[in-house]
């Protein structure tokens, strides 16, 4: 399967997102702060399908763990993941380099079906008017 790159401050997300990858057969890397996934990249060169990352942390925050990340690897595929509404509206800015936020909390089957999208590089579903009326 793929190769992922979990960046993620939270302990219990990210045991229960690098869990749910790796039983879904992908061969996850962990890092506990965006700094620590900077040193990863750097140190594996890259060599990951997809860097799931959280955007609020310390050290190095999402969106300059993907700034940086897309300036040295642009076949990267990032996704990103938060809790907080302006931290989403923070990473629309970079809709040419961001896959997409997943909004958190998040289920199983969210999570996996995000990554799943952003492995295949499916275009990104926006909500139709009628769906976000109801």
């Amino acid at each position: 399967m793929a190769r992922i790159l979990v960046a993620e401050d939270d302990d219990n997300v990210r045991r229960f997102v690098v869990q749910a990858l790796s039983i879904h057969g992908h061969d996850v890397t962990e890092a506990e702060d965006g700094g620590l996934a900077a040193e990863i990249l750097m140190e594996e060169q890259g060599a990951f399908d997809l860097l799931l990352s959280d955007i609020k942390m310390p050290v190095m925050d999402g969106i300059a763990l993907a700034l940086q990340a897309g300036a040295q690897f642009p076949d990267l595929t990032i996704l990103l993941m938060t809790g907080f509404a302006d931290q989403r509206e923070r990473a629309h800015n970079l809709d040419a380099l961001v896959y997409d936020v997943l909004s958190k909390p998040f289920t199983l089957d969210a999570l996996m079906e995000k990554v799943g999208d952003a492995l295949a590089g499916r275009p990104v579903e926006v909500p139709s008017l009628a769906r976000l009326m109801a």
